[in-house]
């Protein structure tokens, strides 16, 4: 195998069979969306149609035309009559236990899918663990959570409503099928600012899961100190498994997010946190992810006004091409946002969207959402299978020689340099200098974005490698030579959207002076 050329081993390899996890058998769906809103039923016989969902499993329920709810609309117009549905329709079976709660031990369905119009918040209740005497934490000081956490756990009466509900979920490696768990459901939600953009998100996962997600992973590091460690670590763990599976990855070191106009190429993965708001490049008009793009950034609130394209982070992530991302309505806490390394680890074993979410949550009655096509699995096709398309060629080589030639460094640098001069693809160096960087092997990174910067024609290409080469001289403690060469990279990109990219990272290597203080003016004395 060692003396197969990259070429022969795609062909090879791509006739493989995934290992793909088992799919959550489509009668066990259901599909909830808003009678008072046509578009949310429209939507919901859209996908069910797609998906292929039985037509008896769509709910439809009046409900407020707003995103967030009080306590006492979603019980009036969401909990209590759902849970009428399902005792009518014989799809669970309820008994109480010990502790007095009462909650499903049988459960036909396993998913219950949120559609555009179904509100996704419920407004905290002031001063309700108080009045009842509790001692007051960080997780029960309000009862505020998400609509879709809630309906994980519908089957379960005598809870309080200010208490969290342990995920038992949480950390399994399991398809949700096998798992046992009939007291709780999975819940996921497609929507977004329009319904046109949901349509699109169901269509997308319909078509890359024929072919698998494949393209580049742009990971960020928030490099804040204390509590905010283990973010890093979940995001550093990605990179990791990344590397193994051959997903070409670029990790952002700095304390700030992506800057502007960052020059991104063939967007398949985002992973990063921590600012309030969308910025960096997918503010650029012309940002566009890649089809089936599983982008996601964690924040406390990057939900809270998830149908505004414009606000926080999941609307405008999504509005953005992305297929998939997960957020918080409202304050979750680090420890209870979802594992970003779990979530990530699930979807690329092939597991779907909404299974790998809940395996990365540890509470169900909480803050989280899951947006897209609950039932989409991103990576069917890690393995090699599915059908080819022209433009995936080169990521799908990336991973099947990290597949045959991994564990042997060189023969794998080697395999991907001569497929660089055999094809004259930049990429395939810029990917081994990447790899390299990962590996903290500098200056042989430093030599294949060199190569790497000749050998691509555009000019954001270029310059992407040459901020490759100014990060690597400020880790390496050059800062002298980062600035110099940041001035001499902002003076041959004027005029390029790059250039707000060199300048920031010029202002960051080198930040300006503080403007002059003004001179206090002589206030004139009062006559006595």
């Amino acid at each position: 195998m060692k003396y197969v050329n990259l070429v022969t081993l795609f062909t090879l390899l791509s006739l493989m069979m995934a290992g793909a996890q088992p799919i959550i058998p489509r009668d066990e769906v259901v599909v909830l969306y808003n009678s008072e809103m046509p578009g949310s039923k429209k939507l919901a016989e859209y996908y069910a149609a797609k998906r292929k969902i039985p037509a008896e499993n769509l709910v439809g329920l009046p409900m407020p035309k707003k995103g967030k709810i009080k306590r006492v609309e979603y019980d009036k117009f969401i909990g209590a009559p759902l849970k009428k549905v399902f005792g009518e329709k014989g799809w669970w079976k309820l008994k109480e236990a010990s502790n007095g709660v009462r909650h499903a031990f049988e459960n036909k369905v396993k998913v219950i899918v949120s559609m555009y119009g179904v509100p996704y918040g419920v407004d905290n209740v002031k001063g309700m663990a108080q009045s009842e005497g509790v001692k007051l934490n960080a997780f029960n000081k309000y009862n505020c959570a998400s609509v879709d956490s809630e309906l994980a756990a519908l089957s379960m009466s005598g809870v309080a409503i200010y208490n969290r509900v342990a995920n038992r979920y949480f950390r399994r490696d399991i398809s949700f099928n096998k798992a046992d768990l009939p007291y709780m459901m999975l819940v996921g939600r497609i929507d977004a600012d329009s319904p046109e953009t949901c349509k699109r998100m169901i269509d997308d996962a319909l078509e890359v899961e024929e072919t698998g997600l494949w393209g580049m992973a742009y990971l960020d590091k928030s490099k804040k100190p204390g509590s905010y460690k283990r973010g890093d670590e979940w995001i550093a763990e990605i990179e990791k498994t990344n590397w193994m599976y051959g997903i070409p990855t670029t990790m952002d070191e700095n304390k700030d997010t992506y800057l502007t106009n960052y020059p991104m190429r063939d967007v398949a993965m985002y992973f990063g946190w921590y600012t309030s708001k969308v910025n960096g490049p997918f503010l650029n008009p012309d940002f566009k992810f890649k089809k089936g793009a599983v982008a996601v950034h964690l924040h406390s609130y990057s939900a809270s006004n998830l149908r505004n394209p414009r606000v926080r982070w999941v609307g405008p992530l999504l509005s953005k091409g992305a297929a998939a991302t997960v957020g918080n309505v409202y304050e979750p806490y680090l420890t209870g946002s979802h594992y970003f390394n779990i979530l990530h680890d699930r979807l690329t074993q092939g597991y779907s969207l909404v299974e790998s979410a809940y395996m990365a949550i540890p509470f169900l009655s909480w803050q989280n959402v899951v947006l897209g096509d609950p039932l989409y699995q991103p990576y069917l096709h890690l393995s090699g299978s599915g059908k080819v398309k022209k433009e995936d060629k080169f990521y799908r080589a990336c991973a099947m020689a990290y597949k045959a030639w991994g564990d042997d460094i060189a023969l794998l640098v080697k395999k991907l340099r001569s497929a660089a001069h055999k094809v004259n693809d930049g990429r395939y160096l810029e990917v081994v200098g990447l790899f390299r960087r990962f590996q903290g092997e500098l200056k042989e990174s430093e030599m294949f974005h060199r190569s790497a910067k000749k050998m691509y024609m555009l000019r954001s290409d270029k310059t992407r490698n040459e901020i490759h080469l100014i990060e690597m001289m400020k880790e390496a403690g050059d800062k002298v030579g980062a600035i110099n060469a940041c001035k001499a990279l902002l003076y041959r990109v004027k005029g390029d959207p790059e250039a707000m990219t060199v300048k920031s990272m010029l202002n960051i290597l080198s930040p300006p002076p503080p403007p002059p203080a003004q001179p206090n003016k002589k206030i004139p004395l009062k006559k006595k």
